[in-house]
């Protein structure tokens, strides 16, 4: 991808956004998943530099800075396995179809969904756990090891919402 790639195509969208206020995926993974009170899918999401989605988790929490937000193709979800499969289930908080989110480790991105750009420095995979075999069914952990998103640190505020998404790979992402 080349720094100044834009995907204006209608097929480039966030499909689906998640916010969990808690960690539902501790433990043993026999003994099933936390119950999520509150949060879950939502139609929009506010984030904030350097501190995440608000609502969220990982939110302002230092351990995960370089990982507060996670995205994901929707093209990799393993339907195959589980044609209901949605971020419910794969935890991550932004859901995109017609990007190659896995692609762009090392960059820095911006989404923009009619309230102003978003960017996000991509860090590094976001691995599956023995917990997709789990809520998702058996193989989905291999299924999606390679594909299984992206960890990213917000460098920008804003709000996302689900729909058509202006999105751009605007560089390389600053080592500190």
């Amino acid at each position: 991808m080349s720094s100044a790639h834009v995907m204006h195509d209608e097929m480039v969208q966030v499909v689906q956004l998640l916010v969990s206020p808690v960690h539902r995926y501790a433990g043993r993974p026999s003994e099933g998943p936390s119950p999520d009170p509150v949060g879950g899918l939502v139609q929009h999401m506010r984030v904030r530099r350097h501190l995440g989605i608000v609502g969220d988790r990982y939110f302002a929490q230092p351990a995960h800075r370089d990982a507060s937000v996670t995205m994901m193709a929707e093209e990799n979800l393993p339907t195959h396995i589980d044609p209901a499969v949605d971020l419910r289930q794969t935890r991550r908080n932004i859901l995109l179809r017609g990007v190659d989110i896995d692609a762009c480790i090392d960059r820095v991105v911006e989404l923009d969904t009619g309230d102003g750009p978003i960017a996000f420095a991509v860090n590094r995979a976001a691995r599956p756990c023995a917990w997709m075999d789990s809520v998702v069914g058996a193989g989905a952990q291999r299924a999606l090891r390679g594909k299984g998103g992206v960890r990213c640190t917000p460098l920008s505020d804003g709000v996302l919402r689900v729909g058509r998404v202006d999105f751009r790979v605007i560089g390389p992402r600053e080592r500190h």
